[in-house]
């Protein structure tokens, strides 16, 4: 008896549409591509900025363009979305650093912009990662928010996994800080 061979496995739907851009340049294979993707894509660079619309716009422009620009380097070895991902997150990281906020002290996580919340008070959630250094925020927004693992953590952000790790742990402690009600004092 021989041993069935497998049949290769069915292009995914964006090789598909991304083989359409490539070759035809088939303008309703990067719409749909763009509307596939650009809604999440958006939402991981607004929280690695800090929630800045403007600059996570830019950002998402950027990123299309330099994806289409380099579609044919891709090796699919990755998903699709992760390696858009991967380009959103060095142009939003490339943005910050120009502004001088990616390399923040990351013992330093600052202040509420407010006084301690009262006993039972919250903060945002939003405003919290807002408040935390650009690559805690970063890390902590692609492991805990969008479920990416370490390694592809660290192969979007060009670190090791062990970086990625401390890092999240760093983060998550920080919203801990961030997010727990003050303690009360009695006189």
């Amino acid at each position: 008896m021989t041993p069935a061979t497998a049949a290769p496995p069915a292009p995914s739907p964006d090789r598909e549409l991304a083989d359409a851009l490539l070759q035809r340049r088939d303008e309703k294979a990067f719409r749909e591509l763009y509307r596939r993707h650009t809604p999440r894509l958006f939402q991981v660079v607004l929280r690695v900025l800090g929630g800045d619309e403007q600059d996570a716009e830019d950002v998402v422009q950027e990123t299309w363009i330099r994806a289409t620009e380099r579609l044919g380097d891709f090796r699919w070895e990755a998903a699709f979305a992760t390696w858009l991902t991967g380009i959103g997150l060095n142009v939003a990281r490339g943005l910050l650093r120009r502004r001088g906020r990616w390399e923040a002290d990351p013992e330093s996580v600052p202040e509420p912009w407010r006084a301690p919340p009262a006993l039972g008070e919250r903060i945002d959630l939003e405003r919290a990662l807002e408040l935390l250094p650009a690559g805690y925020r970063a890390v902590l927004v692609l492991h805990d928010v969008e479920g990416y693992t370490h390694e592809e953590i660290a192969a979007m952000l060009g670190v090791v996994p062990g970086t990625s790790k401390s890092q999240l742990s760093c983060a998550r402690r920080a919203m801990r800080n961030l997010l727990d009600p003050a303690p009360t004092r009695t006189v």
